[in-house]
Protein backbone atom coordinates (compact mmCIF):
# COMPACT_ATOMS: atom_id res chain seq x y z
CA UNK A 1 0.00 0.00 0.00
CA UNK A 2 2.80 2.39 0.96
CA UNK A 3 4.70 1.51 -2.19
CA UNK A 4 1.59 2.12 -4.25
CA UNK A 5 0.95 5.45 -2.52
CA UNK A 6 4.56 6.52 -2.97
CA UNK A 7 4.41 5.58 -6.63
CA UNK A 8 1.23 7.58 -7.12
CA UNK A 9 2.76 10.61 -5.40
CA UNK A 10 5.84 10.37 -7.61
CA UNK A 11 3.68 10.26 -10.73
CA UNK A 12 1.70 13.29 -9.58
CA UNK A 13 4.88 15.25 -8.82
CA UNK A 14 6.42 14.39 -12.19
CA UNK A 15 3.22 15.42 -13.95
CA UNK A 16 3.15 18.72 -12.08
CA UNK A 17 6.79 19.41 -12.98
CA UNK A 18 6.13 18.57 -16.63
CA UNK A 19 3.09 20.84 -16.68
CA UNK A 20 5.05 23.65 -15.08
CA UNK A 21 7.82 23.18 -17.62
CA UNK A 22 5.34 23.31 -20.49
CA UNK A 23 3.67 26.42 -19.07
CA UNK A 24 6.99 28.17 -18.59
CA UNK A 25 8.04 27.29 -22.13
CA UNK A 26 4.72 28.51 -23.50
CA UNK A 27 4.96 31.79 -21.62
CA UNK A 28 8.54 32.27 -22.76
CA UNK A 29 7.57 31.48 -26.35
CA UNK A 30 4.60 33.83 -26.16
CA UNK A 31 6.77 36.59 -24.69
CA UNK A 32 9.37 36.12 -27.42
CA UNK A 33 6.69 36.24 -30.11
CA UNK A 34 5.25 39.40 -28.55
CA UNK A 35 8.64 41.11 -28.61
CA UNK A 36 9.15 40.05 -32.20
CA UNK A 37 5.74 41.46 -33.15
CA UNK A 38 6.56 44.73 -31.41
CA UNK A 39 9.84 44.91 -33.29
CA UNK A 40 8.08 44.39 -36.59
CA UNK A 41 5.67 47.23 -35.94
CA UNK A 42 8.56 49.61 -36.45
CA UNK A 43 9.74 48.16 -39.75
CA UNK A 44 10.29 44.78 -41.37
CA UNK A 45 13.13 42.94 -39.64
CA UNK A 46 15.61 41.59 -42.19
CA UNK A 47 17.68 38.42 -41.80
CA UNK A 48 20.68 40.45 -40.66
CA UNK A 49 18.62 42.01 -37.87
CA UNK A 50 18.32 45.42 -39.51
CA UNK A 51 14.97 47.11 -40.05
CA UNK A 52 13.73 47.94 -43.52
CA UNK A 53 11.12 50.64 -44.13
CA UNK A 54 9.50 50.03 -47.52
CA UNK A 55 7.82 53.06 -49.08
CA UNK A 56 5.30 52.47 -51.85
CA UNK A 57 5.20 55.27 -54.43
CA UNK A 58 4.17 56.15 -57.97
CA UNK A 59 7.42 56.54 -59.92
CA UNK A 60 5.70 58.88 -62.39
CA UNK A 61 4.62 61.44 -59.80
CA UNK A 62 7.29 64.14 -59.82
CA UNK A 63 8.32 65.99 -57.73
CA UNK A 64 7.11 63.64 -54.98
CA UNK A 65 8.50 60.41 -56.42
CA UNK A 66 10.13 59.74 -59.80
CA UNK A 67 13.19 58.37 -61.58
CA UNK A 68 15.97 60.87 -62.20
CA UNK A 69 16.79 60.83 -65.92
CA UNK A 70 20.48 61.56 -65.33
CA UNK A 71 21.22 59.09 -62.55
CA UNK A 72 18.51 56.49 -63.12
CA UNK A 73 17.83 56.58 -59.37
CA UNK A 74 14.46 57.02 -57.72
CA UNK A 75 14.19 60.40 -56.05
CA UNK A 76 11.57 62.94 -54.99
CA UNK A 77 10.47 65.14 -52.13
CA UNK A 78 8.61 62.40 -50.29
CA UNK A 79 11.45 59.93 -50.79
CA UNK A 80 13.92 62.48 -49.40
CA UNK A 81 11.73 62.88 -46.33
CA UNK A 82 11.50 59.10 -45.93
CA UNK A 83 15.27 58.76 -46.26
CA UNK A 84 15.81 61.33 -43.52
CA UNK A 85 13.34 59.51 -41.26
CA UNK A 86 15.22 56.24 -41.81
CA UNK A 87 18.61 57.88 -41.23
CA UNK A 88 17.44 59.19 -37.88
CA UNK A 89 15.92 55.87 -36.82
CA UNK A 90 18.72 53.66 -38.10
CA UNK A 91 16.48 51.95 -40.66
CA UNK A 92 17.15 50.95 -44.25
CA UNK A 93 14.89 52.64 -46.81
CA UNK A 94 13.52 50.53 -49.63
CA UNK A 95 11.94 52.60 -52.41
CA UNK A 96 9.29 50.44 -54.04
CA UNK A 97 7.54 51.79 -57.16
CA UNK A 98 3.97 50.48 -57.44
CA UNK A 99 1.02 50.65 -59.78
CA UNK A 100 -1.15 53.30 -58.16
CA UNK A 101 -4.37 51.34 -58.60
CA UNK A 102 -2.72 48.37 -56.80
CA UNK A 103 -1.59 50.36 -53.77
CA UNK A 104 -4.16 48.87 -51.37
CA UNK A 105 -3.19 45.31 -52.29
CA UNK A 106 0.49 46.16 -51.76
CA UNK A 107 -0.24 47.68 -48.36
CA UNK A 108 -2.60 44.93 -47.17
CA UNK A 109 -0.18 42.18 -48.16
CA UNK A 110 2.67 43.80 -46.23
CA UNK A 111 4.78 44.29 -49.36
CA UNK A 112 5.08 47.96 -48.43
CA UNK A 113 5.18 49.65 -45.02
CA UNK A 114 3.22 52.71 -46.11
CA UNK A 115 2.07 54.80 -49.06
CA UNK A 116 4.12 57.98 -49.10
CA UNK A 117 3.77 59.76 -52.41
CA UNK A 118 1.56 62.82 -52.60
CA UNK A 119 -1.23 60.73 -51.08
CA UNK A 120 -4.45 62.66 -50.53
CA UNK A 121 -6.13 61.86 -47.22
CA UNK A 122 -9.38 63.76 -47.83
CA UNK A 123 -12.20 61.38 -48.60
CA UNK A 124 -10.07 58.42 -47.46
CA UNK A 125 -9.93 59.22 -43.75
CA UNK A 126 -11.47 55.89 -42.68
CA UNK A 127 -9.56 53.69 -45.13
CA UNK A 128 -6.06 54.05 -43.67
CA UNK A 129 -4.21 55.05 -40.52
CA UNK A 130 -2.89 58.50 -41.38
CA UNK A 131 -0.02 60.65 -40.23
CA UNK A 132 -0.65 64.34 -39.70
CA UNK A 133 -0.99 66.16 -43.06
CA UNK A 134 2.21 67.78 -44.30
CA UNK A 135 1.32 69.31 -47.70
CA UNK A 136 -1.54 71.57 -48.84
CA UNK A 137 -2.51 70.61 -52.37
CA UNK A 138 -5.02 71.65 -55.03
CA UNK A 139 -6.35 69.99 -58.16
CA UNK A 140 -5.78 72.12 -61.24
CA UNK A 141 -6.16 71.94 -65.01
CA UNK A 142 -3.20 71.89 -67.41
CA UNK A 143 -3.56 72.70 -71.12
CA UNK A 144 -1.12 73.28 -73.96
CA UNK A 145 0.59 76.65 -73.94
CA UNK A 146 -1.11 77.73 -77.17
CA UNK A 147 -4.55 76.35 -76.25
CA UNK A 148 -7.57 78.62 -76.53
CA UNK A 149 -8.95 77.06 -73.32
CA UNK A 150 -8.87 79.85 -70.74
CA UNK A 151 -11.32 78.73 -68.03
CA UNK A 152 -13.21 75.70 -66.75
CA UNK A 153 -16.21 76.72 -68.86
CA UNK A 154 -14.07 76.26 -71.97
CA UNK A 155 -13.70 72.55 -71.15
CA UNK A 156 -17.26 71.88 -72.28
CA UNK A 157 -17.18 69.38 -75.16
CA UNK A 158 -13.48 68.65 -74.60
CA UNK A 159 -11.59 65.44 -73.80
CA UNK A 160 -10.00 65.62 -70.36
CA UNK A 161 -7.50 63.17 -68.83
CA UNK A 162 -7.02 62.16 -65.19
CA UNK A 163 -4.97 59.47 -63.48
CA UNK A 164 -6.83 56.32 -62.50
CA UNK A 165 -7.88 56.32 -58.82
CA UNK A 166 -6.61 59.88 -58.42
CA UNK A 167 -7.89 62.77 -56.34
CA UNK A 168 -8.72 64.65 -59.54
CA UNK A 169 -10.98 61.80 -60.64
CA UNK A 170 -12.62 61.70 -57.21
CA UNK A 171 -13.13 65.48 -57.19
CA UNK A 172 -14.99 65.24 -60.49
CA UNK A 173 -16.96 62.01 -60.16
CA UNK A 174 -17.34 60.81 -56.55
CA UNK A 175 -20.75 60.87 -54.90
CA UNK A 176 -19.55 63.60 -52.53
CA UNK A 177 -18.05 65.73 -55.33
CA UNK A 178 -19.41 69.26 -55.45
CA UNK A 179 -22.38 69.95 -57.70
CA UNK A 180 -20.20 72.35 -59.68
CA UNK A 181 -17.60 69.66 -60.33
CA UNK A 182 -20.21 67.07 -61.28
CA UNK A 183 -21.69 69.55 -63.72
CA UNK A 184 -18.22 70.29 -65.08
CA UNK A 185 -17.45 66.59 -65.61
CA UNK A 186 -20.81 66.07 -67.30
CA UNK A 187 -19.91 68.81 -69.79
CA UNK A 188 -16.80 66.96 -71.02
CA UNK A 189 -16.91 65.09 -74.29
CA UNK A 190 -14.90 62.36 -72.56
CA UNK A 191 -13.14 61.85 -69.23
CA UNK A 192 -10.13 59.68 -70.04
CA UNK A 193 -8.34 57.70 -67.31
CA UNK A 194 -4.64 56.89 -67.70
CA UNK A 195 -2.11 55.04 -65.57
CA UNK A 196 0.16 58.01 -64.81
CA UNK A 197 0.49 61.72 -65.49
CA UNK A 198 3.49 61.35 -67.78
CA UNK A 199 1.21 59.44 -70.15
CA UNK A 200 -1.54 62.03 -69.70
CA UNK A 201 0.80 64.89 -70.63
CA UNK A 202 2.12 62.96 -73.61
CA UNK A 203 -1.48 62.56 -74.76
CA UNK A 204 -2.00 66.29 -74.25
CA UNK A 205 1.08 67.14 -76.29
CA UNK A 206 -0.02 64.76 -79.06
CA UNK A 207 -3.50 66.31 -79.16
CA UNK A 208 -5.23 63.12 -78.00
CA UNK A 209 -6.73 65.05 -75.07
CA UNK A 210 -7.45 68.75 -74.59
CA UNK A 211 -6.62 69.09 -70.90
CA UNK A 212 -5.32 67.22 -67.87
CA UNK A 213 -6.68 67.54 -64.32
CA UNK A 214 -3.87 66.95 -61.81
CA UNK A 215 -2.12 67.95 -58.58
CA UNK A 216 -0.65 71.44 -58.61
CA UNK A 217 2.79 70.34 -57.40
CA UNK A 218 3.05 67.81 -60.22
CA UNK A 219 1.70 70.35 -62.71
CA UNK A 220 4.23 73.01 -61.69
CA UNK A 221 7.08 70.52 -61.92
CA UNK A 222 6.23 69.63 -65.52
CA UNK A 223 5.56 73.24 -66.51
CA UNK A 224 8.90 74.38 -65.08
CA UNK A 225 10.77 71.56 -66.79
CA UNK A 226 9.01 71.90 -70.15
CA UNK A 227 9.16 75.57 -70.99
CA UNK A 228 6.54 76.85 -73.42
CA UNK A 229 4.67 73.53 -73.54
CA UNK A 230 1.98 73.84 -70.88
CA UNK A 231 0.04 76.37 -68.85
CA UNK A 232 -2.29 76.30 -65.83
CA UNK A 233 -5.85 77.57 -65.78
CA UNK A 234 -6.51 80.05 -63.00
CA UNK A 235 -9.52 78.10 -61.73
CA UNK A 236 -8.97 75.24 -59.27
CA UNK A 237 -11.11 72.12 -59.03
CA UNK A 238 -10.56 71.25 -55.36
CA UNK A 239 -8.22 71.62 -52.39
CA UNK A 240 -6.89 68.88 -50.15
CA UNK A 241 -3.98 67.69 -48.01
CA UNK A 242 -1.31 65.03 -48.33
CA UNK A 243 -0.39 62.64 -45.51
CA UNK A 244 1.38 59.30 -45.10
CA UNK A 245 -1.00 56.36 -45.36
CA UNK A 246 -0.40 53.24 -43.24
CA UNK A 247 -2.42 50.03 -43.08
CA UNK A 248 -5.58 50.54 -41.04
CA UNK A 249 -4.74 49.96 -37.39
CA UNK A 250 -0.95 50.20 -37.70
CA UNK A 251 -0.69 53.08 -35.27
CA UNK A 252 2.65 51.84 -33.85
CA UNK A 253 4.51 52.46 -37.10
CA UNK A 254 2.56 55.64 -37.80
CA UNK A 255 3.47 57.09 -34.40
CA UNK A 256 7.20 56.46 -34.86
CA UNK A 257 7.36 57.93 -38.36
CA UNK A 258 5.10 60.88 -37.51
CA UNK A 259 7.12 61.76 -34.40
CA UNK A 260 10.32 61.80 -36.45
CA UNK A 261 8.71 63.84 -39.24
CA UNK A 262 7.54 66.46 -36.73
CA UNK A 263 11.04 66.65 -35.25
CA UNK A 264 12.34 67.24 -38.77
CA UNK A 265 9.85 70.07 -39.18
CA UNK A 266 10.82 71.65 -35.87
CA UNK A 267 14.54 71.69 -36.70
CA UNK A 268 13.97 73.07 -40.21
CA UNK A 269 14.88 69.93 -42.16
CA UNK A 270 11.48 69.59 -43.87
CA UNK A 271 11.60 73.16 -45.15
CA UNK A 272 15.20 72.72 -46.29
CA UNK A 273 14.24 69.69 -48.38
CA UNK A 274 11.08 71.36 -49.70
CA UNK A 275 13.09 74.43 -50.74
CA UNK A 276 15.31 72.49 -53.12
CA UNK A 277 15.05 74.04 -56.57
CA UNK A 278 13.94 70.76 -58.15
CA UNK A 279 11.00 70.52 -55.71
CA UNK A 280 10.03 74.13 -54.92
CA UNK A 281 7.41 73.04 -52.38
CA UNK A 282 8.22 75.18 -49.33
CA UNK A 283 5.02 77.25 -49.64
CA UNK A 284 2.90 74.09 -49.68
CA UNK A 285 4.12 72.76 -46.30
CA UNK A 286 1.27 72.69 -43.78
CA UNK A 287 3.03 71.10 -40.78
CA UNK A 288 2.75 73.35 -37.75
CA UNK A 289 -0.26 75.21 -39.14
CA UNK A 290 -3.60 75.22 -37.35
Amino acid sequence: MKKTLALLLAVVMLSALALAGCTGSSEKSSDTASKADQSKTAATVSEDGSKTFTVGFDAEFAPYGYKDKKTGEYTGFDLDLAQEVCDRLGWKLEKRPIDWDSKDMELDSGTISCIWNGFTMNGREDDYTWSVPYIDNTQVVVVKKDSDIQSLDDLSGKTVAVQTDSSALAALTDDDATDANKKLAASFKDLQQVGDYNSALMNLEAGAVDAVCMDIGVANYHINNNKNKYKLLDDQISSEQYAIGFKKGNTALKDIVEKTLLEMYEDGTVEKIASKKKYNLAKAICLGKD
